[in-house]
């Protein structure tokens, strides 16, 4: 991986980390094309500059994750399907499941499905207009589905979304909760992942990683503020087509 690749990399998952599109079907399409092969170290490093897309909805969301306890309430019950999920299928996650072509294709496309089918439920039955709204066994139902993610090509935002909406939460609050709610999943798995094969990096693995991070943070940073603006005119219908249509690309172009 050259400097260009963790550039590129970086910019790609600050678009798609908080697009219900799955970032990591889109990193490892996007290495596929860049011709990186997808080494130990490739998939630590697409694992870890999702924190640094995390680190801008730190900065975004900083006085509701500094104040409101009743939000963090709701964010430690999400978090514990998803963390419990996380740390049993670590190994078969790293193995198995990321860097599979057919995976992330089938899971884009049902997921395009799904999320279509969702924002149409939402239209009708999402009522709660702000996350502390939604009681705490909901925000457990939510978690259970973040913890869908696992596989390449659900999505993390796009399973919460989805999970939000289908408890009541609003477009634009299901998008919020799941942008909080990365903060201590994205947290834990990076510092998991790092904490078992960072001892193997070389310098220069280090610095790349870094300038991934570094990137991330800034184009996340811009893409979220553009996603909320988007929501308050638009539903997620268009983001279940895009699914859809990269899902069949991606099969034309690796699988057949």
């Amino acid at each position: 991986m050259t400097p260009k690749d963790a550039f590129v990399l970086g910019v790609v998952e600050g678009l798609t980390e908080f697009l219900p599109v799955s970032s990591t079907g889109h990193l490892i399409l996007t290495a596929h094309l860049l011709g990186i092969p997808h080494s130990e170290f490739t998939k630590s490093f697409e694992i870890a500059i999702q924190l640094g897309s995390i680190l801008a909805v730190v900065f975004l969301f900083a006085d509701r994750l500094l104040r409101d306890r009743e939000t963090w309430k709701r964010i430690a019950v999400a978090f514990v399907p998803t963390g419990a999920v996380g740390f049993a299928l670590y190994r078969l996650i790293k193995d198995h499941l990321i860097g599979n072509d057919l995976v992330v294709v089938i899971s884009l496309f049902l997921g395009g499905i799904v999320l279509i089918l969702a924002d149409r439920y939402c239209e009708r039955f999402c009522y709660l207009r702000d996350v502390n709204d939604m009681s705490l066994k909901k925000a457990f139902v939510v978690g259970i589905f973040q913890s869908l993610a696992v596989v390449p090509g659900v999505s993390r935002s796009g399973a919460t979304i989805v999970g939000g909406m289908l408890m009541g939460l609003s477009r634009r609050s299901a998008a919020e909760f799941s942008f909080i709610l990365a903060v201590p999943t994205m947290l834990a798995a990076t510092s998991y992942d790092l904490f078992r094969t960072g001892s193997a990096f070389s310098r220069e693995e280090w610095g790349l990683l870094a300038l991934g991070f570094g990137i991330a943070f800034a184009t996340a940073f811009l893409t979220v503020r553009f996603f909320l603006r988007f929501l308050d005119k638009h539903g997620f219908v268009i983001f279940g087509v895009y699914r859809m249509v990269v899902s069949l690309l991606y099969g034309a172009v690796f699988l057949f």
